[in-house]
């Protein structure tokens, strides 16, 4: 089994640091990263509302779904 993860091809631009620490990438975060962060927790905290079957867990659902979400969002905008 082959478990190489090289690139078979090169880097369309020069990498700068192969290993750039957590607040250099966050620092990077431009407008669309946001943006997609904010996107991704409003519909979650919107879905985890209207999944609270009864009334008086629809508050714990949204919160739940959002919290969630947000770390989902966050990976996202870290991921690009």
């Amino acid at each position: 089994m082959n478990t190489d993860i090289t690139a078979l091809t090169k880097p369309e631009y020069l990498v700068v640091d192969q290993n750039p620490p957590f607040t250099k990438i966050v620092a990077n975060f431009n407008t669309l990263d946001y943006l997609r962060f904010t996107t991704i927790t409003g519909i979650s905290v919107t879905v985890g509302y209207l999944s609270g079957i009864k009334p008086n867990i629809r508050g714990p659902s949204m919160v739940t779904g959002g919290l969630i979400e947000r770390l989902g969002g966050f990976m996202y905008a870290y991921e690009n």
